[in-house]
């Protein structure tokens, strides 16, 4: 293990973020520097638990104390040896994971946990500054060709793997960029894109094709997909938005989330000078709170918004695990992010246990103002309470509701995939799909869920293609059963 007393001497201790005043100022990542004399202490918290509960908590089945332990020794090149064979994306997973890991390790039943995610981003940040992250090249070509549709971290899991295992993949994305929601979903003050840009250059060098701008379903069919390609991987994500039917909806200025991020992650990449939907001088809503929630904030923030309140119905979640979430499951907790840090900071509100009932127009087609009443608990159906109806000023409103599932339209019809009663693509436990040689993964399969998830089950996904078209296969398997079996 590491230090065997390390837990008992040295506490939990993260990175500081940048302060507000000065981070909203730009779009580059909120936090500090750390070093790695801090970050070799943290790893020596890890106890090296006869069974490590943060194994169970991670769906990739991170090595995590061996390299904990690695950190603490100082011996950082196989620490991200031992990371890089679990996770083909630390970076991502570092960044952007809310870390079940953490909410499972051993320590956190009675103390802070060790910093896991922390201490996996700074090794891999570590690896691309020392050049130990090289493209790997297949020693040998099968002549086998396979399609992954989707470059989000499945699509990109999965071509990874099927491309080092010595297949021909190519990666279709319908954007412009290679990255689904690592591009133009993510803020950059939470992912610099310099993250995926990199990776999607190891992967070229590795020899996966990405063909970008392609929507396929549309500009390629199905039959065509299948008749050109050995195997086929859907990876096209949950993007089937959660709408909010009420009065007012079509007003001007009511978006969805994923309608209002895509173009301010554009003026990052120097599409345009100024995002067409600005929240500049504006009241800005932002109506559920999740992480998209957040990146809705610290994008209005950074767009000089007049003001930003954000609605969720759920009652405020608790400040300390409650009885009903025991360890070791992921607690739902009150979340202090970087977005809601600067949302505090400029006197916006996160309002709890509310639904919104009517959007308001200014009799020109453009919504001013939201009206809003509080709700019992999710036990009685988010029952309204008489006489707690009021109007909040709302010239910008931005839905962050969550996703249904993948899109019906154009590619799943085609190829006439059989899906779960929640409108997921139905797998086995190889990720097959009821059409042969079709498999899913990521939230087209699994329905909106984690990054981590995502490369688990990429992943785990490849293990299946690669088995089906050789026989047999030595890709890795995610130790955490992702699949549902068709019924």
């Amino acid at each position: 293990m590491a230090d065997p007393k390390g837990f008992l001497t040295v506490p939990r201790e993260l990175p500081k973020r940048r302060p507000v005043d000065v981070r909203i100022k730009s779009w580059s990542e909120v936090y500090e520097s750390f070093g790695n004399e801090k970050l070799e202490k943290q790893a020596s918290r890890c106890m090296d638990c006869g069974i490590p509960f943060c194994h169970q908590g991670c769906p990739l089945g991170n090595l995590i104390p061996e390299w904990n332990d690695l950190v603490y020794r100082k011996d950082w090149h196989e620490a991200i040896e031992r990371l890089h064979a679990t996770n083909n994306f630390p970076e991502f997973t570092g960044k952007l994971c809310p870390a079940p890991c953490e909410a499972a390790c051993v320590l956190g039943i009675n103390q802070d946990p060790v910093a896991i995610k922390r201490v996996e981003a700074e090794i891999i940040d570590r690896a691309w500054a020392e050049g130990w992250v090289r493209p790997q090249p297949p020693a040998v070509k099968t002549g086998k060709k396979v399609a992954v549709v989707g470059s989000g971290p499945a699509g990109l899991a999965a071509a990874q793997q099927l491309t080092r295992a010595g297949h021909d993949v190519r990666v279709y994305e319908r954007a412009d960029r290679v990255g689904g929601l690592l591009r133009y979903g993510i803020p950059e003050f939470k992912m610099e894109k310099r993250h995926v840009d990199r990776r999607v250059a190891q992967m070229r060098a590795e020899g996966t094709d990405f063909k970008t701008s392609v929507n396929v379903g549309v500009d390629v069919t199905a039959d065509e997909l299948r008749s050109r390609y050995d195997a086929v991987v859907l990876a096209g994500g949950a993007t089937a938005w959660r709408d909010l039917p009420v009065p007012g909806r079509e007003l001007k200025g009511v978006y969805q989330a994923m309608e209002y991020l895509p173009p301010a992650n554009r003026v990052q990449e120097g599409d345009f000078e100024e995002s067409p939907i600005s929240a500049e001088g504006k009241h800005v809503v932002v109506i559920g709170g999740g992480d998209t929630g957040a990146d809705c904030i610290g994008t209005a923030i950074r767009q000089g918004a007049a003001s930003v309140t954000q609605l969720e119905i759920m009652p405020q979640p608790p400040a300390a695990r409650p009885d009903t979430q025991p360890w070791p499951t992921y607690p739902m907790l009150f979340k202090m992010e970087s977005a809601h840090e600067e949302l505090h900071d400029m006197g916006g509100d996160r309002v709890y246990a509310v639904s919104t009932t009517e959007f308001v127009g200014d009799g020109d087609g453009n919504v001013r103002a939201l009206r809003l009443v509080e709700v019992e608990g999710p036990q009685t159906g988010f029952k309204p309470i008489p006489g707690t109806e009021r109007e909040i000023p709302a010239e910008l409103v931005t839905l962050a509701m969550g996703f249904l599932g993948p899109q019906k339209e154009g590619l799943l019809e085609q190829l006439g995939v059989e899906l779960d009663q929640r409108g997921n693509v139905v797998r086995d436990k190889d990720y097959r799909t009821t059409v042969d040689n079709v498999f899913a993964a990521g939230d087209m399969g699994r329905g909106q869920s984690l990054i981590v998830w995502a490369i688990a089950e990429g992943r785990a996904a490849a293990h299946g293609v690669d088995k089906h078209l050789m026989g047999e296969t030595s890709l890795p398997y995610p130790i955490v059963p992702t699949a549902r079996p068709i019924a």
